[in-house]
């Protein structure tokens, strides 16, 4: 069964040890995850699943589900996330220009998306097995006006961007287009959109951005947890068709994260280890080819 492959993965090694009750969220790691009923820790770990029940006309959530990855891989992943005295995971600098930008060589990956989209509170989570590293999130939108810099060893970077749209930093355009257009290490960006309210006019901006620059992307749709089922399935299938026609680097597949609840939290983790190179996915994963 799903769950004991879990714990047998898992038992050599506590990934929320040192980490304090009251930050880490019960479902913040696989193993803590692991004791929920097999039903509920595959809509956690694959939230489009839980939409297949509503769709007709002969569509399948297999049609969108193309990164499949094992258990083991997504136990594997989740090592990459947990700090060590070997392994740092930790702010490293922020910039305004990308004359201030740090040099580092190691693969980087980006988060961007509109103001109050929670983009800080979904890297927040991702980072939450190390308690160590402050990701500041504020309910006012547009809070983050820096590129934030966070090193996962030498594993990858991850940087997060501020937010456009409204209350966005009076130099956005300067500072993230420089990043995305000259950024050479770039091998993904993250592009949020709203679960809860679709593609909205700045996010279609922010895509064809992406198409112009021939960056590859994934759209990463956030707070699932605050739409009606309905609601999000339109969203969904609103994505998936702007990915079809109007992406020319996007990768297929939309990723479904509620930043609460912890769902998609860790096949998330689990795709960033595999895009930066972190991650050879094991012989039993399913992953149909990107774009």
């Amino acid at each position: 069964m799903l769950t004991m492959k879990v714990l047998v993965l898992l038992q050599p090694r506590n990934l929320l040890r040192g980490v304090p009750r009251s930050w880490a969220h019960r479902l913040a790691s696989l193993q803590s995850a692991s004791q929920l009923p097999e039903k509920k820790l595959q809509a956690l770990l694959f939230p489009l699943s839980a939409l297949e029940g509503q769709l007709t006309g002969g569509f399948s959530i297999a049609d969108l589900q193309l990164f499949e990855p094992s258990m083991g891989d997504i136990a594997r992943a989740e090592r990459l996330f947990c700090p060590s005295a070997k392994h740092k995971i930790d702010y490293f600098s922020s910039a305004v220009r990308m004359d201030h930008a740090p040099l580092i060589r190691q693969p980087e990956v980006c988060f961007i998306g509109r103001s109050n989209v929670g983009k800080s509170s979904l890297i927040r989570v991702l980072f939450s097995l190390a308690p160590e590293v402050e990701i500041r999130v504020s309910k006012t939108p547009g809070h983050t006006k820096k590129m934030n810099f966070f090193t996962v060893g030498k594993a990858f970077t991850l940087v997060d961007m501020p937010g456009y749209g409204y209350k966005a930093p009076k130099d956005f355009v300067e500072m993230v287009e420089s990043y995305l257009e000259t950024r050479r290490n770039l091998v993904r960006t993250f592009l949020l959109v709203d679960g809860a309210v679709g593609i909205q006019e700045a996010d279609r901006v922010a895509i064809e951005m992406c198409n112009e620059f021939g960056l590859p992307f994934v759209i990463v749709m956030t707070k699932i947890d605050k739409s009606r089922q309905g609601t999000l399935l339109s969203n969904l299938l609103q994505v998936r068709e702007v990915i079809r026609t109007h992406t020319v680097c996007c990768y297929p597949q939309p990723f479904l994260v509620s930043s609460t609840q912890y769902t998609g939290v860790h096949v998330l983790r689990c795709f960033i280890a595999h895009v930066t190179g972190n991650l050879p996915l094991s012989g039993d994963v399913t992953e149909k080819p990107t774009r």
